[in-house]
């Protein structure tokens, strides 16, 4: 302990003396530790907090964006402590020649880190209570939530906040201390110049792990287990994309682990060509990169996250749209979908639906929504480990005439062409949820209070977010109920312009169905990009901001191998081409990693939008979002270029000399 303690000047003079490494730790830190606050006092917030109707799920949200921004903060946060602790083995081997053992090596720097750590967690929690609001405004002004929500302070939150970022960033130093430590002093002054054994048993098993929960969760999202069913939600299709970022983050964080593995061969493959090339710029650089593995891999990691969770993120969203979109024009039999305006009181006037059946070969079905608040075995048959009732009230469509005239459906079990009488028709995986079987009685009781028997004859495919999950005849349902929709199909030789002549209404619209299908799908579109930016705006921001900050602390860390280039006949002007050639270098590699984790959710998400959303006759196209990938690479370059070059040119003015003697 006695040795311990009087490692203490030694900690405090190299805080001073290395502030600038520290100072790239801090921030890192003090960034995950803001974005995690504030997402946590949004979430604090948010409990019990109703959603506005037809936007996501508040809380969800709310949740899926604590995660993610938890997730990116990990990794970031780790790796940056990890690479300071890296930047200091020629300081460590140092100590350790001179007689300090492994063990005091580790408390030198876990008290370095400690005392980094605790400032940046106080900086954190403070840029949390500024960051929150703004989130919470922004979230308002999209109709994500409701007018008037704002983030409320929260002492929990930022308490869990600041112990998350602490453990983290304490066990991402206490990983790369006992590297350090481990060695003897002669092999750690051999070590300076040549990473080693940069992938250790645990990191192996770790990748093999989450490859492995990948796998796992895109089978149960398929198959759609019975217990996640039960959730009203998880059986939405418009809610599909953000349960796929689950396998997405899953990829992503394997990738991560097999950086160390994966990053050499990517970097001999992008330099092949450079030994025929003029110059030893891209040569150094090269060398560079495979010789100090864990400082390139550091430096990937948050160009990496930027775009491969970008490149999944965006290439999901616009895969399950278009999907969602194609299965939508190809279920819609209707020509036309006629609905109120907004001075028709939310009905349809019963004159203008008798001049569209009127209308040459008119196929006319109209629907009312109808609020069901329980739906009930007639039985009770036991049915350990499931929902006896609604857990929520369900909007109904009560339908008076063919529904299949007006939708091409696909029925698991049963027929469609029953629904008449006291009769319901209900999603297949609401069946599931409940037990229910074609044949039996179901005690449906709607929003007056009324109840009434009715006969499941028909379990449809739910593949559309346009439909609801429970379809009944007209005459099943008690009262009156306002039509709202009417689908209507007429002769080949009626036009528009006769649809709309026969409505007699200008309060009335009725529009082809395709065009009414794309409108449709363009407000969940909408609706599904607002949940994906709130989910990952935050974290990708701190993903920039973090390369920013991995790079100037790479830049810091070579002011020596600077000054030994221009020592050795380099100018300035080959000093930072070498710069600039290995950061392209990086965020080259970075791209390429990003590439196979797209590649790889992708392929996954085809596979889920193909067993959840589409029908058996139709196939989701695999395509890669080039244009998202590009963008990113493009901007994580640009940042990448500044963050390093800049450093390097402001470096360079000092005399090569005081460099290499430590006189910056």
């Amino acid at each position: 302990m006695n040795g311990v303690l009087l490692l203490l000047p030694v900690a405090v003079a190299t805080l001073r003396r290395r502030w600038l490494a520290f100072l790239g730790s801090f921030v890192a830190l003090a960034l995950g530790v803001g974005v995690l606050s504030a997402a946590g006092m949004l979430l604090n917030t948010t409990m019990g907090q109703d959603s506005l109707p037809g936007a996501p799920s508040l809380h969800k949200l709310v949740g899926f964006m604590a995660a993610m921004a938890g997730f990116v903060s990990v990794f970031v946060v780790s790796s940056t402590f990890a690479f300071a602790v890296a930047q200091r083995r020629q300081e460590t081997a140092m100590l350790r020649a001179v007689g300090a053992t492994p063990r005091q090596v580790r408390w030198l720097v876990l008290g370095e880190a400690l005392v980094v750590a605790l400032a940046a967690a106080v900086a954190g929690c403070l840029l949390g209570l500024a960051v929150a609001p703004a989130i919470a405004s922004w979230l308002v002004s999209q109709g994500a939530a409701p007018a008037g929500f704002r983030a409320e302070p929260a002492l929990l939150p930022l308490l869990l906040a600041a112990a998350g970022g602490l453990a983290v960033a304490l066990l991402g130093a206490f990983a790369a201390s006992r590297r350090a430590g481990r060695v003897r002093p002669v092999e750690a002054l051999g070590e300076v110049a040549v990473d080693k054994k940069v992938m250790p048993p645990i990191r192996w098993v770790l990748a093999l792990l989450y490859l492995g929960v990948f796998g796992y969760t895109l089978q149960t999202f398929i198959a759609m287990p019975a217990s996640m069913l039960a959730d009203p939600t998880s059986r939405d299709p418009s809610t599909t994309p953000q349960w796929a970022l689950l396998f997405d983050v899953m990829a992503v964080l394997a990738i991560v682990l097999l950086a160390p593995v994966l990053v050499p061969p990517l970097v001999r493959l992008f330099t092949a060509l450079v030994p025929l090339l003029p110059g030893a710029a891209g040569l150094i650089a090269r060398q560079n990169a495979l010789a100090a593995i864990r400082r390139t891999v550091s430096t990937a990691t948050p160009v990496f996250l930027v775009i491969g969770l970008a490149g999944s993120v965006v290439g999901g969203t616009v895969a399950f749209s278009d999907a969602m979109a194609a299965q939508g024009r190809a279920a819609l039999k209707a020509g036309y979908v006629v609905e109120p305006g907004g001075s028709g009181g939310g009905a349809i006037p019963a004159d203008a639906l008798h001049r569209l059946a009127a209308l040459p070969g008119a196929r006319l079905t109209t629907a009312a929504t109808v609020q069901v608040t329980g739906l009930t075995d007639q039985i009770q048959r036991p049915a350990p480990g499931r929902p006896s009732d609604l857990p929520i009230p369900e909007s109904g469509l009560a339908v008076d005439g063919d529904l299949r005239a007006a939708w091409n459906l696909t029925v698991d079990d049963g027929s469609l062409a029953d629904l008449h009488g006291h009769t319901v028709a209900v999603s297949a995986d609401m069946a599931r949820v409940f037990g229910w079987q074609v044949g039996d009685t179901l005690n449906a009781t709607f929003a007056d209070g009324t109840s009434q028997p009715l006969r499941l004859v028909a379990q449809v495919h739910h593949l559309l977010p346009q439909l609801p999950e429970i379809v009944l005849p007209r005459e099943a349902v008690t009262g009156q109920a306002a039509v709202n929709v009417a689908y209507l199909g007429v002769a080949a030789g009626t036009g528009p312009a006769a649809v709309t002549a026969a409505l007699g209404d200008p309060a009335v619209t009725a529009t082809p169905g395709a065009a009414w299908v794309d409108a449709q799908n363009a407000q969940t579109t909408r609706n599904g990009w607002i949940a994906m930016l709130a989910i990952l705006g935050p974290a990708l921001l701190y993903a920039l901001l973090a390369i920013v900050n991995t790079m100037m602390m790479s830049t810091g860390d070579r002011l020596r191998d600077f000054a030994t280039l221009r020592l050795t006949g380099g100018t300035r002007r080959q000093v930072l081409r070498v710069v600039a050639v290995e950061t392209l270098l990086v965020v080259a590699t970075a791209a390429a990693l990003g590439l196979i984790a797209t590649a790889l959710t992708q392929y996954a998400t085809v596979l889920l939008i193909e067993n959840r959303i589409l029908d058996a006759t139709q196939h989701a196209a695999y395509r890669l979002p080039w244009s998202a990938l590009g963008g990113s690479a493009a901007v994580c370059l640009v940042l990448a270029l500044t963050a390093s070059l800049v450093p390097a040119r402001l470096a360079l003015r000092t005399r090569p000399l005081d460099l290499v003697a430590g006189r910056q």
